[in-house]
């Protein structure tokens, strides 16, 4: 079994692990993350099952991840979705993600949405997925497992439109203060590599505010501006009030 992942701050990794172990048996991680990897020469047999999992970012699948994904070669491998959000709404995400992996020679068969906290409003989802979530991930698994030992079935039906809501570019792009050292890790880990000169600067055409950078920084030296995560937060505030829980789509 693979794990096919975009992950950039871990929420989506915890999501995703919890699905894995539901499911049982071992597996592997091909890292969307990774800017300098060879998507193209990623070998996936027709046998194999996979596991697609992605953040959702503004409803909609990440460009860069969407990228690198379609540059694997599914063979008509059996392939559950997964997308993670920041309890507000995952929109457009779960059918972009199908018909991603479909156009990259995957059979879909499955689909979850799960919870994780947001990654730039921490008072959203705080410590999700928790208990409960790893629960239901678990539990979700146990039902894949039967479904994935059986024949595919039908056209898998997912919530979302076609075509997708528009995407808008974010202004929040992180920044170095005065503590940063030029370490260079955030530069070496950046998923879109829009830093340089060890993490001085930051190109805010590449950058796609994944925080891992502010996630990742030994010396928290990195953040984005403070006002713009306020007014955010605001905006957020009635849609993210109630909690959403998991979500399984057979």
């Amino acid at each position: 079994m693979k794990q096919i992942l975009f992950s950039p701050t871990g929420g989506t990794k915890r999501a995703a692990d919890e699905l894995l172990r539901g499911i049982g048996g071992e597996w592997s991680t091909i890292d969307l993350c990774d800017a300098k990897a060879d998507f193209s020469d990623c070998a996936i047999g027709a046998e194999e099952t996979v596991v697609i999992a992605v953040p959702s970012y503004g409803g909609r699948v990440p460009a860069l991840a969407g990228e690198r994904l379609s540059k694997l070669k599914g063979n008509g491998a059996k392939a559950v979705l997964l997308c993670v959000y920041g309890n507000r709404a995952y929109e457009d995400t779960l059918v972009e993600l199908q018909d991603l992996a479909e156009q990259a020679g995957f059979s879909t068969v499955a689909a979850v949405a799960a919870v994780a906290e947001h990654s730039i409003l921490h008072q959203y989802a705080t410590g999700r997925p928790d208990a409960q979530d790893e629960a239901a991930l678990k539990g979700f698994g146990e039902k894949l497992r039967e479904k994935l030992a059986g024949e595919a079935g039908g056209p898998l039906s997912l919530p979302g439109s076609r075509p997708y809501k528009k995407t808008g570019g974010s202004k929040l792009v992180p920044k170095a203060d005065s503590a940063c050292t030029g370490c260079g890790r955030c530069e070496a880990r950046c998923p879109a590599q829009a830093i340089s000169d060890g993490g001085r600067n930051t190109d805010p055409e590449r950058c796609i505010a994944c925080m891992r950078c502010v996630t990742d920084c030994p010396q928290k030296a990195r953040s984005v501006n403070k006002l713009l995560v306020t007014a955010a937060g605001a905006a957020l505030k009635g849609a993210c009030k109630v909690r959403k829980e998991c979500e399984l789509y057979l």
